[in-house]
């Protein structure tokens, strides 16, 4: 931000104190005000009372980002092109453009990242503090916030933005894109409409949340849909959708509302599908439980391989209580879940499926049992002929997969 810049925003500041007016609800009012101090500045940098500016437009936008959005980051949220923002420092600002991360030239200093991180929890409701060094928040566009302060970090604060798109709707999309092939996106799409339960994994940035939403996206029009989620980050068009977050607790220590209180709560809701965004612990326990009543469902979960899901899928629930054991969970996990979707992001930034999985339902020794039905073949996801075991659920909703599966991969 040039001092012209900065001037000029300090003045409509000003005004706004004056006048009582809330600049971040009235867009049109914002730019007023800042086109009206602009060519006052104007006027006065002609007489010789300040720098000229070279760029009157550009000004314009930075003063208004500065007063409604979130200043210099703005401009890269504006950006479709990128997808993630993060700061190690406040001369350390990065941007990824596609999976690939690259420095920006922009500079802040200490007092700016805090004003930026305040303003961007307002509206969550959240806070960041000694106290609570952690948090996680949506943005009012849906985009993801995670900020960590010192003394956990070691003197900057750290701060990610992951943003919210709308580009990824459907599996049509990722196949477009590449990231799908056409024939499995239609054997998927039917292993919604069979209502298998589905668990995406992936390492971090794969695209597990995106693919999640498309595969969403096939379910049947008059579903209800319940979601839950550390933080919002599902995007999900449906008719009937109830969305829950979790919530941390207040400055008293008082009124967290876990993950895992989110899933009871959930099954209280006459849901015909839940969601849960991402598992990482003992609400793993939970989601077994309610997919072994019978309610579809589906989950994202970290990991290098689909292999490696299962095996995760089956170790969390452990972490609930000394009176689980595997002898109860690994025979739950391959009853309950039918299909495992892997996703991988290379070092160029491009995601795809890499592999999709059909559980056959029995166990060798600790072992889930699941067969291959594509697999990453010559830079192509191709189908292997091996066919899903489990045909109950097909065969209710009057669908077969054999028949996707026979097709040619092209």
């Amino acid at each position: 931000m040039t001092e012209a810049v900065r001037t000029i925003t300090e003045r409509v500041r000003a005004r706004v104190r004056t006048d009582g007016v809330d600049l971040a609800s009235d867009a049109a009012l914002a730019e007023r005000y800042a086109r009206d101090a602009l060519r006052d500045y104007v006027e006065r940098s002609v007489a010789g009372a300040g720098p000229l500016i070279a760029d009157e437009e550009q000004a314009t936008r930075e003063v208004i980002a500065s007063l409604t959005g979130f200043g210099p980051l703005q401009p890269y949220l504006d950006d479709p092109t990128i997808e993630e923002i993060w700061l190690n420092s406040p001369s350390r600002v990065f941007v990824a453009r596609n999976g690939v991360p690259e420095l920006t030239s922009t500079v802040l200093t200490e007092s700016a990242v805090r004003d930026l991180v305040e303003r961007m929890l307002q509206s969550s409701g959240r806070r960041v503090d000694l106290s609570s060094p952690f948090v996680d928040a949506s943005l009012p566009d849906g985009s993801r916030l995670h900020v960590v302060i010192p003394d956990i970090t070691q003197k900057h604060w750290a701060v990610n933005i992951r943003k919210f798109t709308r580009r990824l709707r459907d599996l049509g999309r990722l196949v477009q894109l590449g990231s799908l092939s056409l024939q499995a996106a239609e054997f998927l799409r039917m292993c919604v409409l069979a209502d298998q339960n589905i668990l995406v994994s992936g390492p971090t940035q794969a695209g597990k949340t995106t693919l999640l939403g498309a595969l969403l996206s096939s379910a049947r029009r008059d579903e209800r849909i319940v979601t839950v989620e550390e933080t919002f980050e599902l995007d999900i068009d449906a008719r009937d959708i109830v969305a829950m977050q979790c919530r941390q607790p207040s400055i008293e220590g008082t009124g967290e509302i876990s993950l895992r209180r989110l899933i009871k709560e959930a099954l209280r809701m006459r849901p015909d599908r839940l969601v849960v965004g991402e598992v990482r612990e003992a609400e793993s326990l939970d989601l077994l439980i309610a997919l072994n009543s019978g309610l579809p469902g589906m989950c994202s979960i970290h990991a290098n391989s689909a292999r490696d899901a299962l095996a995760k899928l089956c170790t969390l629930p452990l972490l609930a209580g000394r009176n689980i054991d595997s002898a109860f969970v690994v025979p739950t996990v391959a009853a309950c879940v039918d299909i495992v979707v892997q996703c991988e992001i290379d070092r160029a930034g491009a995601r795809r499926v890499t592999e999709i999985l059909a559980l056959s339902g029995s166990v060798s020794g600790s072992v889930v049992e699941a067969s291959p039905v594509f697999q990453l073949r010559d830079g192509l996801l191709q189908a292997t002929g091996s066919h899903p075991l489990k045909l109950a659920k097909f065969r209710a909703a009057g669908l077969d997969p054999s028949i996707v599966l026979a097709r040619s991969a092209a």
